[in-house]
């Protein structure tokens, strides 16, 4: 009897929990579909950003002289996007979305990194040690950039009692390696969110 009763205890108890606790509930959508939930950085964001300055980069000037000077695409690597706002936001997404739009237009080509050379010299090296003779690609044979694309993003919050706006700033810049001359400047301050918080979550 007493087994009985510590069963059906034990089975009220587990029948109380199931149905305090709240379902998770996912819906999927479309990658392109806006979703603002808390008010910060995102990825639609990210792609109106990314689509907004990319376009204004491959009309610049400085790549269509360079183009018709010199008979070929330049060449360009991506230096490091600052995170300089006041939340933690992933940049490299924002540098990487940059990249293949860039290299997509069919205006600019890339070279790899700084991180991704290291790894990619690793190989190289190993290749030299582990890879037959006819296979092992040359060290001291990489293809310089021309141009280096650098870039930041910067916040301006404004709030009171409840309500605030966030205003995002995004630079990206062109620079010519080996002169230091800034090519062209980008900016996009198209993101602007008014976010109501209830007084409860304040």
């Amino acid at each position: 009897m007493r087994k009985f009763i510590f069963m059906a205890a034990v089975l009220a108890a587990f029948f109380c929990i199931s149905c305090m606790s709240n379902p998770v509930t996912v819906e999927r959508v479309s990658a392109d579909t806006v979703t603002d939930l808390s008010g910060y950085w995102n990825d639609t964001d990210v792609r109106i950003v990314a689509e907004s300055i990319v376009n204004e980069c491959v009309n610049a000037g400085s790549i269509t002289n360079y183009i018709n000077k010199n008979g070929k695409e330049p060449l360009v690597i991506v230096g490091s996007f600052r995170n300089e706002s006041d939340e933690h936001l992933d940049t490299s997404i924002l540098a990487k979305k940059f990249e293949a739009a860039l290299i997509n237009s069919g205006r600019v080509e890339f070279v790899a990194s700084s991180s991704e050379r290291t790894e990619i010299r690793e190989e190289r090296s190993e290749q030299q040690l582990w890879a037959s003779e006819d296979t092992a690609k040359r060290l001291a044979n990489e293809t310089a950039a021309d141009f280096m694309l650098i870039g930041s993003v910067k916040t301006i919050i404004d709030s009171v009692a409840g309500k605030s706006t966030r205003t995002y700033y995004v630079y990206a810049e062109l620079i010519d390696i080996e002169t230091n001359k800034k090519l062209w400047m980008g900016e996009n301050s198209e993101i602007k969110k008014v976010i109501n918080r209830s007084a409860t979550r304040r």
